[in-house]
């Protein structure tokens, strides 16, 4: 057979706009009902790679009509048309397989809608064996697998047609072990089990009997559909981890979506070890200084139990006294969502058992989405500041930064990032510019000497510099001690900077309590240097990191290590007295939606709605003297004004 002979020119245009995207893994069967319904039938289903179409069928004088009912049926819109010629290209040009780049079935349901059976059987056959390589599995492994449906023959009549021609089968009907074999799966109407309208949850009483109809199912070795079933996010969240084997849906695109690249939207600490795929996940949406960023390691993120939480005593907190020491805890991209995620996965937080809660806008001067150094910039001076500028004006005036605040009162300084210390964030506490990616102008400031500490990854921008700047030895001329470790962070007194590339590196199962040593460290050193306090400034950098790589568990494990963070500071802030902690995000990233979870596992499934920041509000959250400043909604530049009324 040369199959070329039956290929249109509207079928090979369209499989060309297609084109061959990498295979995508569902973790479960999609099923495009009414597929016929769609603006392109056939191609729409066949470009997300789900496994199984379904198209309605009456069989009139030898041709067979694609339509939900007689009146519907058009001359044009017949099944040779719609999906035979596009199955015999694809198998042409994919050398006998539905996929190029994938050796598994590709399912057609048929739902028989004539009165006439045995006549429409006898005709989808004959096509059947007129193209074996296309409908045989015998023939060929790769074949498309016909299920028939609708007005499906007897249970004893299955025999009469080939053993590649299976049924839908009835939970209501009882097959014999010959017959079962030609059972592909089981359908059921979900109206017979529930009313439940895809909102909210089923009751418990519907939930079993929707279990059951599965268990029944698999005990008899198939899978299982529901027709006639809610079509929605909440529906196939809750299908899923009720082991449906099908999603029964008409809306294939948005269903793919949500069931692509599943283990990334999904999260549970479980002690039991979990095998991941070895996969880097990367996200192209970082600036020039961080795009180096090598990835999350999918296989390096179960953990394996909760991070314990801190409790703290309250002393002092809210209290009118004055304040000697300031920890500003920054989770970059940290929206409430992340954080509602993390303590659901952990069952708690240290950031929640903080009393004095507010709400802040995070919109720069130029725009209504910030990026880190508007919103950072406003952070650290108390003024509106435009997307990618540094502490500077529109037309380059700088402006006076916290960090000269504290050393006017004689205070140390520090700087902590679980990433580069040139990105945007961390640069806000000591340079100007009004360009962020210039990481040579902004790291220059260093020698003005503001900061006691600066702690975080980045050797490159001391070392590869394009101003051929020796800015490691300029630092020690100015007594800075240069380490490469934070451990090492408190070996010699006086100022440090510390490049530990281990800060650059994404939060997993084995470094997730970095960023907290860092910031005992830190801590620890700046109360030493200076008798007068502190300021320092602590980032969680790669919560957003994951909201770009839209992420999840990335996520949770960097907001669990950016909370142990929090857990230092609150705890040097009992036993101090003086010490007020702020916990805030610059701005939200990817816009991170929750749709469900295991209240008593701690499971969560996320879905990110963009890859980019979002404009929403951010919560804050205050610890310490003065920490009721910090209550009710405010903008991102009123939280240095405030600060320094609580130093006052």
């Amino acid at each position: 057979m040369n199959l070329k002979n039956v290929l249109s020119t509207t079928a090979l245009a369209c499989i060309a706009s297609f084109g061959n995207p990498a295979m995508a893994q569902y973790p479960v069967k999609i099923h495009s009902h009414n597929d016929y319904t769609r603006i392109v039938p056939f191609y729409e289903a066949y470009s997300q790679k789900i496994y199984s179409i379904e198209v309605d069928m009456f069989y009139r004088d030898g041709e067979f009509y694609v339509s939900h009912d007689e009146v519907g049926i058009h001359p044009q819109k017949t099944f040779e048309a719609l999906y035979l010629r596009p199955l015999l290209s694809l198998y042409e040009i994919n050398k006998g397989k539905a996929w190029a780049d994938a050796e598994r079935p590709l399912q057609l349901v048929v739902e028989i809608k004539s009165d006439n059976t045995d006549a429409f059987m006898n005709a989808l056959v004959a096509i059947c064996e007129k193209y074996p390589e296309v409908f045989n599995p015998n023939t060929n492994p790769n074949a498309v697998h016909v299920v028939i449906t609708g007005h499906v023959p007897a249970p004893d009549k299955f025999s009469k047609y080939p053993s590649y021609i299976t049924f839908d089968g009835s939970l209501t009907e009882k097959y014999n072990e010959q017959q079962l074999k030609q059972v592909a799966m089981f359908s059921e109407n979900f109206h017979s089990l529930s009313h439940w309208n895809g909102k909210g949850s089923l009751v418990a009483g519907d939930k079993a009997k929707v279990m059951a109809a599965i268990d029944k199912a698999h005990a008899q070795g198939k899978p299982v559909r529901f027709w006639g079933a809610p079509d929605g996010m909440t529906a196939w969240n809750t299908f899923y981890w009720l082991g449906l084997d099908y999603i029964n849906t008409d809306k294939v695109e948005q269903c793919a979506e949500f069931f692509r690249d599943w283990e990334k939207k999904n999260y549970q600490i479980s002690g039991a070890k979990k095998t991941a795929a070895e996969e880097i996940v990367k996200t192209d949406r970082l600036d020039k200084t961080t795009y180096a960023f090598g990835g999350f390691h999918n296989e390096k993120m179960q953990l394996a139990d909760t991070i314990a939480t801190y409790s703290p005593t309250y002393r002092n907190d809210g209290i009118n006294l004055p304040v000697k020491n300031v920890i500003l805890l920054i989770g970059d991209g940290m929206g409430l969502a992340q954080i509602a995620a993390a303590d659901r996965v952990n069952q708690g937080l240290t950031m929640l058992k903080m009393k004095y809660m507010g709400m802040m806008c995070t919109s720069s001067k130029d725009a209504f989405t910030t990026d880190s150094a508007g919103s950072g910039s406003a952070l650290s001076t108390g003024k509106k500041n435009s997307n990618r500028h540094i502490c500077m004006s529109d037309e380059g005036e700088p402006y006076p930064l916290l960090t000269d605040f504290f050393l006017e009162k004689e205070r140390a300084n520090g700087v902590v990032t679980l990433g580069n210390v040139a990105d945007a964030t961390p640069a806000v506490f000591y340079g100007h510019n009004v360009e962020r990616d210039d990481a040579d102008g902004l790291t220059r400031e260093l020698l003005d000497g503001k900061l006691t500490l600066l702690a975080g990854s980045g050797m490159n921008v001391f070392t590869q510099r394009h101003d051929s700047l020796n800015l490691i030895d300029e630092l020690k001329k100015k007594n800075y001690n240069f380490v490469t470790s934070i451990n090492d962070i408190n070996l010699q007194s006086g100022k440090g900077i510390c490049i530990d590339e281990r800060m650059g590196e994404a939060a997993n199962a084995e470094n997730i309590g970095l960023l907290a040593q860092a910031t005992q460290n830190a801590i620890q050193k700046l109360n030493q240097v200076n008798p007068n306090g502190f300021f320092l400034m602590v980032e969680g950098a790669k919560i957003d990191y994951a909201g770009h790589a839209r992420y999840f568990p990335g996520s949770i494990l960097e907001t669990l290590s950016f909370d142990q963070a929090v857990a230092e500071a609150l705890e040097f802030a009992d036993k101090n007295g003086q010490t007020l902690v702020i916990v805030t995000a610059d701005h939200e990233t990817g816009g991170l939606t929750l749709i469900d979870g295991d209240n008593r596992t701690g499971r969560v499934t996320a879905c990110y709605v963009t890859d980019d920041h979002t404009p929403i509000l951010v919560p804050v959250f205050a610890y310490g003297p003065q920490s009721n400043k910090f209550i009710g909604k405010y903008f991102n530049y009123d939280i240095p004004n405030k600060i320094k009324s609580a130093i006052k």
